[in-house]
């Protein structure tokens, strides 16, 4: 049940051939057999929800539990705030388009704490920076990356398209180019509903930033 929202991958700057494993949800259900008696509404939530590998959708609980989906969705905003009231150590929070159990923030210590050292690698900073320039600039092409960044990050972006982070996004009508836009799971390993609660980057950014724009539109790549 346990999620910590840390980016998870491996050491290597460009080579790194680790495949993160992203969850698939349930796909179109078959027609459900009579239920038998069930737990109350929340308590059959919190069961689902307990085994969910990933953001469950509120119209998919519904149907599972034949219930009306306005009906569940309300439970489960109730849930959420229950439990944040409560102070417990974990939150349900409405996710990349669905609803997951997460670790709370502030227990977040203790969590990293129980988690043995190396049992999870991090994303390197090549990887991370990489990772924001598609965030932030998406949709884009690898050259338009490399340009940013300043370095060839073709073999960062094969990485972050195995670990389900990065995934096509169609070609540029002009160049042919392929086009890169960052995933569902990206979302919700961030813990963001959507790319619009991403951070101002303005804060971080230095006063001047030069050469920049010029060097991505001739596509060039700076040394």
């Amino acid at each position: 049940m346990t999620d910590t929202t840390d980016m998870n991958a491996a050491h290597d700057d460009s080579g790194d051939d680790g495949t993160g494993d992203v969850g698939t949800g349930p796909g179109n259900l078959p027609d459900l057999p009579d239920l038998p008696d069930l737990p109350d509404l929340r308590a059959s939530l919190e069961a689902i929800l307990l085994v969910a590998d990933e953001p469950v959708p509120a119209v998919l609980l519904a149907q599972v539990l034949e219930r009306p989906t306005g009906e569940v969705s309300a439970l489960l905003r109730d849930t959420a705030a229950a439990y944040a009231a409560e102070g417990r150590g974990f939150d349900l929070r409405e996710i990349a388009g669905g609803w997951r159990f997460y670790t709370r923030e502030e227990c977040a210590p203790v969590v990293e704490r129980f988690i043995s050292e190396g049992q999870e690698v991090r994303l390197t900073q090549a990887a991370l920076e990489t990772l924001s320039v598609v965030a932030y600039r998406q949709p884009v092409s690898r050259a338009r990356v490399s340009a940013v960044r300043g370095v060839n990050c073709d073999g960062v972006m094969r990485t972050l398209t195995l670990r389900g982070l990065v995934e096509d996004a169609g070609t540029d009508p002009e160049t042919g180019a392929i086009l890169y836009r960052t995933t569902g799971y990206f979302l919700e390993r961030l813990g963001l509903a959507s790319l619009e609660d991403l951070p101002d980057l303005a804060p971080f950014l230095p006063d001047t930033v030069e050469g920049v724009e010029d060097g991505e539109d001739r596509g060039e790549v700076r040394p």
